[in-house]
């Protein structure tokens, strides 16, 4: 089973209570009527497809509601961290390392 900790509620629960709601961190455009189609292209439907920790967007469906993003490792199939959406991105290299000496961040 998944276990996903809410930053919000400070609860780590199932997978079931939440929403997988894309990757974490994309930019919209500041002017998005002087994009092209190729640009709106990227934009909406290319995203990363990363093998190792990838940034993610998630929502607390069946609880406070909140969205909120995660550093998932694809490989393992873990959550690295979870932290409050509008909070900085974490250093990859601190979760890295985390994850080696088997602490991973709750």
């Amino acid at each position: 089973m998944l276990l996903i900790r809410c930053p919000y509620c400070n609860e780590t629960l199932p997978e079931a209570e939440f929403t997988y709601a894309g990757q974490a961190h994309v930019v919209r455009p500041a002017d998005p009527s002087s994009q092209s189609d190729e640009q709106w292209e990227e934009f909406l439907f290319i995203r990363e497809n990363v093998k190792g920790p990838h940034f993610e967007r998630w929502r607390h469906m069946h609880g406070c509601g909140r969205f909120f993003n995660a550093v998932r490792d694809t490989v393992s199939d873990r959550f690295l961290t979870t932290y409050r959406a509008g909070e900085p991105r974490p250093e990859l290299s601190s979760l890295t390392r985390l994850t080696t000496s088997s602490e991973v961040a709750k």
